[in-house]
C-alpha cells in the first residue's frame, strides 16, 4: 500500500478520527488478522461467527499496527466508518460470516473506497490491473498469470482463491509503488458482485475463461452466469484507452461477449480463428498436456508440468495477457513450461511410497471442473485402478439432482473402476453410475468421510491412482490427507507454500 496518514483514510472512506490527531502514518500492510500485522500497519476490524474484530483492537496496536478501521469506538487509535443503510449493507455483507448489525458490511464498503483511491493512484503512474473470471479455472489461470508476468516486473496475486469483497480489495492493497502488475480473480454469486469489484481496482486486461454451471441457483440459468461474468468485459476502458478483453473462442457464451466490450479483443482456445491457440494437443502418462503455442508473433513447443487437459485453456489466456504485456512468444512458451502448482488442493497430485497416487482437487467443485478432473484421472490410470472419490456439488439449485446423475454417468463412460459417492446430498452421482451400467460394489454411496476412509483403508493396492473432489463446504481434502498419512512415506509434487491467508479465504467459485 502507498503511504497516507490516518486523516488522509478518514477523508477517503468518510470517516472520522478516533484516539488519534490523523499526523500518524500507514506504512506497512493492512490486515484483518492480528496475527499479520507488521510495525505501521491498518488493522481491519471484521466481525465473525465467534469472534468480532472490534475486540482485538489494542492488541493490534500493541502488535505495530499505527490504527484500526472499525465500525464502533474501539479502545485503540481508529478511524470510524460511518454506517451504511440496511438495505446497501446486506448486499455488500454476502461473503460475511456474521453481520448482524452491518458493522461488517461498513468495514468493508471502506475498505473497498480505500484500496479504489489506491489503484486508481497507482495505475494512473505505472500499475496494470489484470481481472480473471470464468465459472471454472479462475484460481489456477490467475496462478499462472502472475507467474508469467513477474519475470516482467513485482506482480502481486491474491493466495489461493482469494476473490471476493474481502479478498479483492485486502489483495489490491497489497500493490505499492514498486509493483508493475496486479492480477486479481473475480468471483460471483450473483448480478452485479463482478461489477462491484471491477470497480475497486479497475482492470485494463480482462480474462473471461468459460461459462459453465456453477453457482446456476443464484442467477437462475446459464444465460444469467453469462450475463454477471461478461460485466467484467463492460467493465474494461476502449481499446484506444488501452483496454483489452482475452476470450476463450471455444466457449460461445464467452466468445458472445466481444459485442459487450469497448475493449480491443483477443480470442483464445484451439479454434484456426483463435490470435492465441494451442495446435497438436497430446497427454502424457500422467495427464500434462504438450502443445504448439501459435500467436501473432511465431510459434514454440510448450510442454506444461500441470495435470488435466483444461490446463490447455488457462495457459492459453494467460499467454495472451503476458504477450499483451510485452513477453515473446518464446518466453511464454518457455515460462509455461516450468510453472510451478501455486495454490492447494487444486489437481495437487502426491504418491505414496507404494505407489498409490492421489489427485486432490478438493478446493471445490462444479460440473465443469468435475468433469475436467475426471477426464484427468481416466488420462493418468491407462494402466493402473483408477478410484473417484466424489461429494457434492454446492449451489446447483433445481438442476442439482441431473448434474450430479451426469457426472455419475460419465465416471463409468470414462471407464473408472471404483466410484465412491460421500453424503445422502450426492447420492444422485451413484444412481446415474448404476443408470448407466455400474453394478456390484463399483460404485457404493457411503455416509460421511470416515466411512469413505474406512472403505479405501481397506481396498486401495499399490499403485491405485485415487481423485478426491467436492464442493469445499464437503471438506473431502480430509480423505486426502488420511489416504496420504498411510503409507508414512509419501513423495510429492513440489508446491510454492500458501500464504497464511489462504486458508482464511471465503471466496466463492462462481
Amino acid at each position: 500500500m502507498i503511504v497516507l496518514s490516518l486523516a488522509e483514510i478518514a477523508g477517503i472512506v468518510g470517516g472520522r478520527l478516533h484516539r488519534t490527531d490523523g499526523t500518524a502514518e500507514v506504512t506497512g500492510s493492512v490486515e484483518f488478522d492480528t496475527r499479520e500485522i507488521t510495525p505501521g500497519g491498518l488493522f481491519v476490524a471484521l466481525p465473525g461467527a465467534k469472534v468480532d474484530g472490534h475486540d482485538f483492537a489494542a492488541r493490534a496496536v500493541e502488535s505495530g499496527a499505527v490504527a484500526v478501521l472499525a465500525a464502533r469506538e474501539v479502545d485503540a487509535p481508529a478511524v470510524i466508518v460511518p454506517p451504511l443503510d440496511a438495505g446497501v449493507a446486506h448486499d455488500r455483507a454476502f461473503a460475511l460470516v456474521s453481520d448482524k448489525d452491518g458493522a461488517g458490511a461498513a468495514v468493508l464498503a471502506a475498505l473497498a473506497k480505500l484500496a479504489r483511491h489506491v489503484i486508481q493512484k497507482l495505475s494512473s503512474d505505472h500499475l496494470t490491473v489484470v481481472g480473471v473470471t470464468g465459472s471454472a479455472g479462475k484460481t489456477s489461470t490467475k496462478d499462472i498469470i502472475a507467474q508469467l508476468l513477474e519475470p516482467l516486473g513485482p506482480t502481486v496475486a491474491p493466495p489461493g482463491s482469494f476473490n471476493n469483497e474481502l479478498g479483492h480489495p485486502w489483495t489490491a492493497l497489497r500493490a505499492d509503488a514498486s509493483t508493475r502488475q496486479l492480477v486479481l480473480e473475480l468471483s460471483a454469486r450473483g448480478p452485479g458482485h463482478i461489477a462491484e469489484l471491477a470497480s475497486i481496482a479497475p482492470p485494463r486486461i480482462g480474462v473471461v475463461l468459460n461459462v459453465g454451471t456453477a453457482h446456476v441457483g443464484e442467477f437462475g440459468s446459464r444465460e444469467g452466469i453469462a450475463k454477471g461474468k461478461g460485466e467484467l468485459v463492460e467493465a474494461l476502458p476502449s481499446a484506444e484507452d488501452g483496454g483489452v478483453a482475452v476470450l476463450n473462442l471455444d466457449d460461445p457464451y464467452v466468445a458472445a461477449m466481444a459485442s459487450r466490450t469497448s475493449a480491443r479483443v483477443v480470442f483464445v482456445g484451439e479454434s484456426e480463428s483463435a490470435q492465441v491457440r494451442a495446435v497438436d494437443i497430446t497427454l502424457d502418462d500422467e495427464a500434462r498436456a504438450s502443445f504448439r503455442l501459435v500467436t501473432p508473433d511465431g510459434e514454440a513447443p510448450v510442454k506444461l508440468p500441470l495435470y488435466g487437459e483444461h490446463q490447455v485453456g488457462n495457459a492459453l489466456s494467460a499467454a495472451a495477457v503476458a504477450l499483451e504485456m510485452g513477453s515473446t512468444t518464446e518466453e511464454v512458451a518457455a515460462r509455461l513450461s516450468g510453472l510451478e502448482r501455486r495454490s492447494e488442493r487444486r489437481m495437487e497430485v502426491s504418491t505414496r511410497s507404494d505407489g498409490v497416487t492421489v489427485l486432490n482437487d478438493s478446493f471445490n467443485a462444479s460440473p465443469e471442473s468435475m468433469r475436467a478432473a475426471l477426464k484427468a484421472l481416466a488420462s493418468m490410470s491407462a494402466k493402473r485402478r483408477s478410484w473417484a472419490v466424489l461429494g457434492v456439488m454446492g449451489d446447483l439449485g433445481e438442476d442439482s439432482v441431473a448434474a450430479h446423475d451426469g457426472i455419475g454417468r460419465l465416471v463409468v463412460r470414462l471407464n473408472i473402476d471404483k466410484l465412491v459417492v460421500i453424503g445422502q446430498a450426492a447420492s444422485a452421482t451413484h444412481q446415474g453410475a448404476q443408470q448407466e451400467g455400474s453394478w456390484g460394489e463399483e460404485s457404493v454411496l457411503v455416509p460421511d468421510v470416515e466411512a469413505a476412509i474406512a472403505l479405501l483403508h481397506d481396498q486401495l493396492r499399490a499403485g491405485d491412482v485415487v481423485l478426491v473432489k467436492a464442493s469445499k463446504a464437503a471438506a473431502l481434502w480430509r480423505v486426502a490427507d488420511a489416504v496420504l498419512a498411510s503409507p508414512t512415506t509419501i513423495v510429492e509434487t513440489p508446491v510454492v507454500p500458501p500464504s497464511p491467508s489462504q486458508e482464511r479465504s471465503n471466496g466463492g467459485d462462481a
